[in-house]
């Protein structure tokens, strides 16, 4: 028994109407309300005029055919993560501001929610930047009609107490408005941090041994000197005789750096996707040279497979149930980065095709990721049937739920591959 109306969190149309409807019967029987979210069966609505079809089409199925009040629909338009340095993301917070216009003007009765940490997800870490980010959120989104959201309310700011300066790459970055946003953020948290000091001077470092420098340009992200500094590496026959041994020495040590501070949380996501840019922008150099030495030693022998020039195959996939991809995305560019072959099944893969594309596409190793608990189950399933299929390929679980101890205990036990 509970005081007051339950709420339940959440359904949403992405198993189906038939589904949708009998979940709904369950929480009006039981006099809750809910919450329901963006999803269908093609997956996470992302722009507007999705976002505002599948609530309609939720809406009318509760109110006409459940019976459901719809002062009890609670709708999550699904609030995403913008600045990540993915120009794709850049409008999801002005979609999300967008619909709910749409649904307060065209869906009475309906309640809107959404979880506000998930819009500065890539600024985690730097407090000031993201309580800046939320107030200047919710400012709109509750103009717009935000009626409710996850947040913590000692991770806000007063809108008008934020720095003028701060303000306006804030609103710029909500609105869209400035395509250099994500960078203003990066030097404002960089100049406004704890651990402040004194620039060096910006070209120094380009003093340094080729290799320092290929690092340097990696961990900070400077694009400007990386294919000369690579073909120097590249031409250093006594360091590097092939051109693979400059990926697999100087840049994989600085993207191993990058990865280090990530995990410590001393860098974040705005900052690793742009040595993800170096690091693709420094291989795309080398390829043409390994393309050449690859044919050079096919010379006299048989063609051979075309996947030789590769270091391996990795197909990678979001489970079925899971929407969010950043995280996988970003271990696509990294693997691509590092001369792998990637084939990236998309979100909410089925178990089967993920199996189906392993055999078809021979891969050397699968990449499972999810972020949200469910996730966790359905892993464990996918590892079950990898292991009912007879497979060996090696497993990679990925995720911000998944830990190693939970990977060890629950899905190590259902694989009997790596």
């Amino acid at each position: 028994c509970a005081q007051g109306k339950c709420i339940v969190n959440s359904i949403s149309l992405k198993e189906g109407e038939e589904e949708f409807i009998k979940k709904a019967r369950l929480i009006k029987r039981y006099g809750a309300a809910m919450v329901e979210m963006a999803f269908d069966e093609v997956g996470q609505a992302v722009e507007c005029a999705h976002k505002f079809q599948v609530c309609e089409r939720s809406y009318r199925l509760l109110v006409d055919k459940v019976g459901f009040n719809a002062n009890d629909i609670i709708f999550d338009p699904n609030i995403l993560t913008i600045c990540t340095g993915m120009e794709e993301h850049n409008n999801y917070g002005v979609e999300f501001v967008h619909v709910c216009s749409e649904i307060k003007s065209r869906l009475p009765g309906a309640k809107i929610s959404g979880g506000v940490s998930n819009l500065s997800f890539s600024f985690r870490g730097k407090e000031t930047i993201r309580q800046a980010m939320h107030s200047v959120f919710l400012y709109h989104a509750i103009k717009a009609g935000m009626d409710m959201g996850i947040v913590n309310p000692g991770f806000l700011t007063i809108y008008d107490e934020i720095p003028k300066d701060l303000l306006q790459i804030c609103e710029d970055a909500l609105w869209n408005r400035d395509p250099e946003a994500t960078e203003k953020l990066l030097e404002y948290a960089q100049s406004h941090g704890k651990d402040v000091t004194a620039k060096v001077e910006e070209e120094e470092w380009r003093a340094q041994p080729v290799r320092s420098r290929l690092k340097h340009a990696l961990v900070k992200g400077i694009t400007k000197f990386v294919v000369e500094d690579t073909e120097e590496a590249r031409l250093d026959k006594a360091s590097y005789p092939r051109p693979l041994n400059v990926i697999e020495g100087p840049l994989m040590d600085g993207m191993s750096v990058v990865g280090d501070l990530f995990g410590a949380g001393k860098m974040f996501l705005p900052q690793v996707i742009k040595s993800a840019r170096v690091m693709k922008k420094a291989v795309a150099h080398l390829i043409p040279f390994m393309e050449e030495e690859r044919l050079a030693n096919l010379q006299g022998a048989d063609a051979g497979d075309a996947n030789d020039m590769y270091n391996g195959t990795v197909v990678i996939a979001t489970v079925k149930g899971d929407v969010h991809d950043i995280g996988k995305n970003i271990v696509g560019v990294v693997l691509g980065c590092n001369n792998y072959r990637v084939v990236d099944l998309g979100v909410m893969t089925p178990c089967e095709k993920i199996i189906e594309m392993a055999i078809k596409e021979k891969a050397d190793f699968i990449g499972l990721s999810g972020l949200i608990t469910p996730s966790l189950d359905e892993m464990i399933h996918v590892a079950k049937e990898l292991e009912r299929a007879g497979l060996k390929i090696p497993l990679l679980i990925g995720g911000a739920t998944t830990s190693k101890t939970h990977t060890a205990v629950k899905i190590a036990p259902r694989y009997t591959a790596p």
